[in-house]
């Protein structure tokens, strides 16, 4: 038996802890994820976060779903409004996705540094170089414990090629790490 598979054995055959938060995070950053930058516009500005909790729902229809904290100031601007963005990150954005992670930077300025375009069909700010851009309306809500579940039907979608940014053991990391 190979040593990553007698590894994976002994991890998945090891005694379960008691789920409190600090576990729970451990065990889920066990899990790598893409990185996105969710946007929207509430009343003439542009709001932002950096999401892993993004993936797809459903194919017919193009539905994606993201898991917003409800304390944040972003959850306040995409509950007031019907559509938003989404920008895949590619591994050249660690920068930004940090950057849309700081709770507290400033409102107004906080897109100066980062190059966008501002997408035809939500009005929202897209991440130039991003490797895909989805815009979405919003089409379902559902309470999950402190994070909303924001569902939203795909109205447009582009895609390049390149590498992506991933998020694994609590850091930013690339296919090559």
């Amino acid at each position: 038996m190979s040593e990553a598979v007698e590894g994976a054995l002994t991890a998945s055959s090891a005694a379960p802890r008691p789920v409190g938060e600090a576990g729970f995070r451990d065990t889920m950053a066990r899990f790598a994820t893409g990185v996105t930058v969710v946007t929207c516009v509430q009343d003439g500005f542009d709001h932002a976060m950096t999401a892993n909790s993004f993936t797809s729902v459903s194919l017919d229809p193009p539905l994606v779903l993201v898991c917003v904290e409800d304390d944040s100031r972003f959850h306040e601007a995409i509950s007031a409004v019907g559509t938003w963005a989404v920008s895949v990150l590619a591994e050249h954005q660690k920068g930004r996705a940090s950057w849309f992670a700081t709770r507290g930077r400033p409102l107004v300025a906080q897109f100066d540094a980062t190059p966008t375009h501002r997408g035809e069909l939500s009005g929202a700010l897209l991440l130039d170089g991003a490797l895909a851009h989805l815009e979405c309306r919003t089409v379902a809500v559902h309470r999950a414990g402190d994070h909303d579940i924001v569902v939203g039907e795909v109205l447009g979608l582009a895609a390049a090629d390149g590498r992506p940014l991933l998020y694994f053991g609590h850091g930013f990391r690339t296919l090559g790490d």
